[in-house]
């Protein structure tokens, strides 16, 4: 019975082995002091003009996580619709709760300003 899971075993060990090794390597070879030239970006081999590095506003995190958030959820039409007939009236109800839910998210975040773009 368990000898079906020996393949999702082994795959486990050598991901985790093969991530260890990876980590381990780059903490043996990397660079370990940062110096003003390290720390420069490269760009194109002009001098950089300002800071290397810049902030993103949170908004820019705050859409992205919505987008990836709603789209993951939308996923979850594809299996009901495939399965639609089957499930009936009882599916018909679970899936008009299930984008009343989405619904009262997006209104919330719509409402909270999320989804304007300055």
């Amino acid at each position: 019975m368990l000898f079906e899971y020996i393949a999702i075993a082994v795959l486990l060990i050598l991901t985790t082995a093969v991530a260890v090794i990876a980590i381990t390597l780059g903490g043996l070879f990397g660079p370990r002091r940062e110096t003003k030239r390290k720390a420069m970006p490269y760009e194109s081999g002009m001098a950089p003009i300002g800071p290397g590095t810049r902030r993103m506003p949170v908004r820019f995190y705050l859409v992205a996580v919505l987008f990836i958030l709603f789209d993951i959820e939308v996923i979850f039409f594809l299996p009901w619709a495939v399965v639609f007939r089957k499930l009936g009236l009882f599916g018909l109800i679970e899936m008009l709760i299930f984008i009343g839910i989405l619904l009262v998210g997006y209104i919330y975040a719509w409402k909270k300003g999320a989804l304007e773009w300055e």
